[in-house]
């Protein structure tokens, strides 16, 4: 008899759900959602934890990951403008995965995949060495120091994600918040990454294929400055 992997006990933090969602946005989950799925993810209906099939997912494609898509104007903006790339976006926030399916449409794009949920489990079914790309942009910043752990950016969740990343993956991270980048800066290369940055304008200047999110406008008009780091997996 095949033995399962043990499920691990994991805290989740953040959001599952805000307001109440419009007719539309029910609409765009009942008959979007599942055809956008990566594959089985979750514990329950993947318990061997066996790994996606990512080539006959994007038709072999190099594939991009988004961990916490927010609205996804990024994701979408990304996927329209990369469409020899398949990105995989997850957010646990349902409002959120509502918005972004609402922008698929209106945009028309074919090349993502969309998992609902929390990117930890996400990451225990992707490949080794199979993602080319990774995002982190404008991650919850959980500012009391007694919920730092809960950050992204802890190896909780940067060891899987070099796990999954290919040699030489170029991970970025967005935010506003200073401690979370004195945070980033201290964990991310204990992961096996090198950053990038050789001058100031490499974080304080936006990527050159940059779209500012509604999220990087609040903390412009909140007067927080926004940082653009940039990783290479060793």
């Amino acid at each position: 008899m095949t033995q399962h992997p043990e499920r691990p006990h994991r805290n989740f933090y953040g959001r599952l759900k805000g307001k109440t969602l419009k007719k539309s946005q029910k609409t765009y989950l009942d008959e979007d959602l599942a055809r956008l799925s990566p594959g089985p993810v979750g514990w329950d209906e993947n318990p061997m934890r066996s790994p996606l099939d990512l080539d006959a997912l994007f038709g072999g494609r190099p594939v991009w990951l988004e961990v916490g898509f927010g609205g996804g104007e990024h994701m979408v903006h990304q996927a329209a403008a990369n469409p020899d790339v398949g990105i995989i976006g997850a957010e646990p926030y349902i409002n959120g995965v509502a918005m972004l399916l609402g922008k698929i449409r209106r945009a028309g794009v074919e090349n993502l995949a969309v998992h609902p949920g929390d990117a930890r489990d996400l990451m225990d079914v992707l490949p080794d060495n199979s993602i080319s790309r990774a995002f982190l942009l404008y991650p919850d910043p959980w500012p009391k120091a007694r919920h730092h752990r809960r950050r992204f950016v802890t190896q909780e969740h940067l060891e899987p994600l070099a796990r999954v990343l290919k040699p030489g993956a170029i991970f970025r991270v967005a935010t506003d918040i200073p401690d979370y980048v004195r945070q980033t800066l201290e964990e991310v290369p204990r992961a096996g990454f090198e950053w990038l940055a050789e001058r100031p304008a490499d974080w304080r200047e936006p990527w050159d294929d940059w779209i500012s999110t509604r999220y990087e406008q609040k903390a412009l008009r909140e007067g927080r400055v926004p940082h653009y780091l940039t990783f290479r997996r060793i």
